[in-house]
């Protein structure tokens, strides 16, 4: 099974991970920044309490304990955010494909599990992108039931499927490294 980066060498993989990585960081401290402010009673965890409300009338709830001017920071955060789609995505995809080369060789189920999760991230950020459509839809005033729901089934896929690649990564990692060295 190929990998969402064969098309670049191995040596052009690692430097794109070295430049995504640090990209993802940034993008998510500037996301942080953006919606520290949309932490309110209704929203406890801000723009992911909104991705999770579930029903029209807790998203309501939200927007209403947002004002305009968290309305407006929000609908910056979910534009921002589908740039750090991409970053998240093609960094945690790159160290899936790194840590698999690294850890096993192809054709191992160590192997084509990294590899798996790498096309995971495709799946992650298909799902983020469909989340944000939904909701903002929301902000721009939309009373379909149906968007709440939707951005709470995509961010649920979309959480599992980034915290089981990162797991990945990071327990493969020091295997990884441990074998580079030997």
């Amino acid at each position: 099974m190929t990998h969402p980066f064969a098309w670049l060498s191995p040596p052009a993989q690692r430097r794109a991970f070295a430049v995504v990585a640090p990209l993802t960081v940034a993008v998510m401290v500037a996301l942080d920044a953006i919606g520290r402010p949309l932490v309110t009673d209704a929203s406890p965890l801000g723009i992911v309490s909104f991705e999770f409300a579930g029903d029209f009338a807790t998203a309501t709830r939200m927007l209403e304990s947002w004002g305009e001017a968290g309305r407006v920071r929000a609908g910056l955060s979910l534009g921002l955010d589908y740039l750090f789609l991409v970053l998240y995505a093609s960094a945690i995809a790159l160290g899936c494909r790194l840590v698999a080369r690294r850890l096993a060789p192809p054709g191992t189920v160590v192997h084509r599990a990294g590899t798996g999760l790498a096309w995971g991230q495709v799946g992650a950020a298909t799902l983020d992108a469909v989340e944000n459509f939904a909701l903002i839809r929301l902000l721009m005033g939309s009373d379909a039931a149906l968007w709440p729901s939707l951005a709470w089934w995509c961010a649920a896929l979309k959480f599992a499927l980034v915290i089981a690649g990162l797991t990945y990564v990071l327990l493969g990692l020091p295997f990884a490294l441990a074998r580079r060295r030997g």
